[in-house]
């Protein structure tokens, strides 16, 4: 039997909750005042809400900050294939019941996406437009493949193998490999084992493996009708408060996949990191909190119905060039 993985407290201060999704524990935290504007953050492979610790603790004063581990994540179950179905559609369904279970089905709420989050969230909420307030969007992505995105071998291997398979669920090549080249700052050793210990055995990489197997490239591939619907859909968020933010080093979502959202959601505010790789939050530091914190709190006054001005794009940013905090957009 499997260990669960327990975070350091010191990395991870939050109190752990628990919702009941079909006999499988998913796992989550629910931080900040119950009366605050909700922050919904949605996490992707092989990461789980430990990436976004930091957004947590700073917002957590101001905002209700709710971040899950799907099923299979983190510090959530993780069932084998014959208990739960690891494919997109559940995934969307496991974040409504969480939804429903903590803020009910009209609470407004924002959406904080990366990676696979972004097809989960975006799913999810293209079914659910009048309840988004706003959008902060990291290195994801809510539509079909890129036309000219051509599509990383080691994604391949791992997805359409059985060699990748094995090595996913074998040696965790896949959260390792990620460990190792989604990072483009220095990390301690802390956070790199909060990232992978989750994932310490055969049958807890099974969501690692999955997720990558599930990735929508073709119109056969179950999930794609799923996320070409949601990308039908993007065009009604367009007029909704954005922050599009992009670690342009990302070796999967890469500037084709910046471009595309760009297309999609033409009044975002952008703001590109020319140093920062996929897992963007930790590579934008303090200034990247900053600019989160400052799109969510001039929003906020519009929401409440004061006018903040048009919306600007930053130039990319190279924070390990400077101390200085970007700009506000």
């Amino acid at each position: 039997m499997s260990k669960r993985y327990s975070p350091p407290p010191a990395l991870y201060p939050f109190e752990s909750r628990w919702l009941d999704v079909d006999g499988h524990q998913l796992h989550y935290i629910d931080e900040g005042p119950r009366d605050a504007p909700v922050l919904l953050m949605v996490h992707g492979n092989p990461t789980w809400s430990f990436y976004y610790r930091k957004l947590v603790l700073r917002l957590r004063d101001r905002y209700r900050c709710i971040a899950l581990d799907h099923i299979g994540c983190g510090l959530s179950d993780k069932p084998d294939d014959a208990h739960y179905d690891y494919h997109l559609a559940q995934r969307i369904a496991d974040l409504d019941a969480l939804v429903q279970a903590t803020i009910g089905d009209q609470t407004p709420l924002s959406l904080v996406v990366h990676d696979w989050g972004g097809m989960i969230g975006f799913a999810w909420a293209a079914q659910r437009v009048e309840r988004i307030e706003r959008c902060v969007i990291l290195n994801t992505a809510a539509f079909p493949m890129p036309a000219d995105k051509k599509f990383p071998f080691a994604l391949w291997l791992g997805g359409r193998t059985a060699l990748g398979a094995f090595l996913i669920r074998g040696v965790n090549a896949f959260s390792a490999m990620a460990a190792r080249i989604a990072f483009k700052k220095p990390v301690s050793k802390d956070v790199r084992s909060g990232y992978t210990g989750p994932y310490n055995s055969w049958k807890n990489r099974i969501a690692t493996v999955r997720f990558v197997q599930d990735i929508p490239l073709e119109e056969s591939d179950r999930g794609y009708p799923l996320i070409a619907d949601t990308a039908a859909q993007l065009h009604r968020f367009a007029d909704k408060p954005a922050l599009l933010v992009w670690g342009l080093k990302d070796f999967v979502f890469d500037e084709t996949f910046y471009r595309d959202w760009q297309r999609y959601l033409p009044n975002a505010e952008l703001h590109p990191l020319a140093d920062c790789g996929h897992y963007v939050l930790e590579d934008g530091g303090e200034p990247l909190l900053d600019k989160i914190d400052a799109f969510l709190a001039s929003t906020q006054a519009a929401l409440a119905g004061s006018d903040t001005g048009v919306v600007t794009e930053d130039p990319p940013v190279n924070i390990t060039a400077t101390d200085e905090r970007p700009a506000a957009g």
